[in-house]
């Protein structure tokens, strides 16, 4: 096993996150390494209500404390110390990426359903986190919590 520095767990505050962050313990316990957590908000934009514009800033401001709130209490239980815990505005797998090198990061790890097909193997966000990364990425598979 490569012995990582620093790991960064990208996680969409669902009810797997859980589980992924609970890898990503794991492994930053296995090699001593340092754990960031990290949530991204996709930015909404203007939306339009007939002829009429609406400003979604207020919106936006709720959801980022709603996340932060919610990745502070995953962070506490992994005790990961408030500054490296990350709620960032913008295109997932962008974000993770920026983050990452901003952060030296050598590991992200990210959830993965494991759906049927090539295309639906890790998910939109995933995926692109694997294809841009320039550092290793784990694609932890997520049991769904309500199984059919």
């Amino acid at each position: 096993m490569a012995h990582y520095q620093h790991i960064i767990v990208g996680v969409d505050l669902s009810e797997e996150s859980a589980q992924v962050l609970d890898r990503a313990v794991s492994m930053a316990a296995a090699c001593n390494a340092r754990l960031s957590i990290a949530h991204i908000i996709e930015p909404l934009t203007f939306a339009y209500g007939g002829d009429i514009p609406m400003d979604l800033s207020e919106v936006q401001d709720q959801l980022q404390e709603q996340a932060t709130e919610q990745l502070t209490t995953l962070a506490t239980k992994a005790q990961i110390p408030p500054e490296r815990q990350h709620v960032v505005i913008g295109q997932p797998a962008s974000e993770i990426h920026h983050l990452a090198k901003l952060q030296h990061a050598d590991l992200i790890v990210v959830g993965s359903h494991g759906r049927q097909g090539l295309a639906l193997l890790l998910g939109s966000t995933a995926n692109g986190v694997l294809h841009g990364a320039k550092c290793d990425v784990l694609a932890v598979r997520v049991r769904d919590s309500d199984p059919e």
